[in-house]
């Protein structure tokens, strides 16, 4: 038993390891995009395809894995991803161009695509299912920590050593990842080997997600649906979803199984994470630009401020498995999006005085939240699942999650740039020569000139106006989880007899 347990323990930490690479790459390398486009002599514009080209990577490659899995046998799939990945990001560090970083960047996201689903098809086989809850917690910790820690570790790198050590830091962890997974996962009879892969639906659900994550990604720089790009992306997304969910309905083989979405509980997990993941990553999106911009922090300490919700996750992921074994999972998720709802009303009180205590506690608050719809959403969302449904059940589950935050960040920043310009022509209506406040402000005997005093009245109705908006941003999202918390109720009771036989085995 004890070596069993020593197996399974240097498996947990193996996963965990590529989890935790593949989930900080995600936002890792976004702080370090002005030092890059300074050392590689790219525009501003040009230099955002180092995000754009791994996201989209990732999106598409994320969706066949449970295909590749069964077709080429888990553990092999996991230790070629992990290596490809590793490589990937090595070169990544060591490249010379835009182009180079790109196509390397792209590589990164192809071969990372698989982790995050792999390890979590990883370690529900390698648990019994009375230990499921403990399991997701560990991995929920690599999934949800890894971005929230990702500007915080990128900055300090970026700050006191190079961008390029963004990337470099992924090699002990990877070469670990890689010989701990070599040593202890078993390698599972390949049942699989002559499944054909769907080509036409594999094909047609790329060029959707490509399409769309395209339109997300540049559709601020390009002023939306003004620009013909947009449109052309917009549209050849809509059309490759209709004709995938078409084909899907009629072909006897299917990309993904039908069959999947008869599973009430899993269908439910689906749509609760795609909101999740719109709430977890938009609220990472929006804070440092307002603690940068705004309250003029610098890119560390920005990053520690923001570190606290990573702490709030951390401690609900520990209590979250333990308590499932006992608790009615509904219930847990239940106080989880009630604890997001309440740090999203404390954030709709946010001021440009803001204290840091406040902010911290606030962070808390919503990363504990998050914690605890997490790890019950994952344990429910696969419970009813067969064994031979999770690479695909997995799959669905990242993909959507990652969607989500597309989405979540693409429209957060949209609103708030609609609504600062909605803000700033209402506060700018108020700046004029009749206005007592504005009138003795000019003419106060302070020293300025009233260009200089206009100038400064300029400034402060701009970050007035840039508050406003993302108060209005987080209003939005306070009212989304409060709107979707009634969905738990779509989720199935976990039968009594169940949960006895799981505390018969923990006693």
């Amino acid at each position: 038993m004890s070596g069993k347990a020593a197996s399974r323990g240097l498996i947990t930490m193996s996963v965990m390891a590529a989890t935790m690479m593949q989930a900080l790459d995600s936002t890792i390398a976004n702080v370090a995009l002005p030092h890059m486009q300074g050392s590689l002599s790219a525009a501003s514009d040009q230099i955002s395809w180092v995000l754009t080209s791994y996201i989209v990577a990732a999106a598409i490659a994320t969706a066949p894995t449970g295909f590749l899995a069964r077709r080429f046998g888990l553990k092999q799939l996991f230790l070629t991803s992990i290596v490809g990945f590793t490589i990937a990001s090595m070169l990544c560090g060591i490249a010379t161009s835009l182009t180079e970083i790109v196509v390397f960047r792209l590589l990164q996201g192809l071969f990372g695509a698989a982790l995050v689903p792999l390890s979590q098809t990883v370690l529900l086989d390698t648990y019994p299912p009375e230990q499921h809850g403990s399991a997701m917690s560990l991995w929920g910790m690599g999934v949800m920590l890894g971005p929230i820690l990702g500007p915080t570790l990128g900055g300090w790198l970026t700050e006191y050593y190079s961008w390029r050590w963004v990337f470099f830091i992924n090699l002990p962890i990877g070469i670990f990842s890689f010989l701990g997974l070599s040593a202890t996962l078993p390698k599972i009879d390949n049942s699989g080997a002559r499944a054909r892969l769907d080509v036409l639906g594999f094909a047609l659900l790329s060029i959707a997600i490509a399409s769309l994550q395209l339109m997300l990604d540049r559709g601020e720089t390009k002023d939306w649906f003004s620009s013909t790009e947009i449109v052309i992306e917009a549209g050849a997304a809509v059309f490759a979803f209709y004709l995938f969910f078409v084909h899907t309905m009629t072909a006897k083989k299917p990309f993904i199984p039908p069959h999947l979405f008869r599973d009430r509980n899993f269908v439910s997990g689906l749509v609760l994470i795609f909101i999740v993941g719109i709430v977890l990553f938009a609220t990472s999106a929006l804070l440092p630009p307002f603690l940068q911009n705004l309250r003029d922090f610098p890119v560390v300490t920005t990053g520690l401020a923001v570190a606290p919700r990573g702490v709030g996750t951390m401690i609900a992921m520990q209590a979250a498995g333990p308590l499932l074994r006992r608790v009615d999972p509904r219930k847990i998720m239940a106080v989880g999006m009630g604890c997001t709802a309440l740090s999203l009303y404390w954030m709709a009180g946010y001021t440009l005085d803001v204290p840091i205590w406040f902010l911290t506690v606030s962070m808390v608050v919503q990363g504990f939240g998050i914690g605890f719809v997490f790890v019950p959403l994952s344990t429910v969302t696969f419970g009813t699942l067969s064994p031979q449904d999770r690479g695909d059940g997995t799959a669905l589950f990242s993909l959507l999650r990652n969607v989500g935050s597309s989405i979540g960040i693409a429209a957060a920043f949209a609103y708030q740039t609609r609504m600062t310009q909605v803000n700033h022509a209402y506060l700018t209506e108020h700046i004029t020569p009749y206005n007592p406040a504005i009138f003795q402000y000019l003419n106060a005997g302070d020293g300025l000139t009233k260009a200089e005093g206009l100038a400064t009245i300029v400034t402060e109705v701009s970050r007035q106006a840039g508050m406003l908006a993302l108060i209005a941003d987080i209003k939005v999202m306070m009212w989304g989880v409060l709107l979707a918390t009634p969905l738990l109720l779509l989720f199935r009771r976990p039968s009594p007899s169940a949960q006895v036989n799981e505390e018969a085995l923990l006693d």
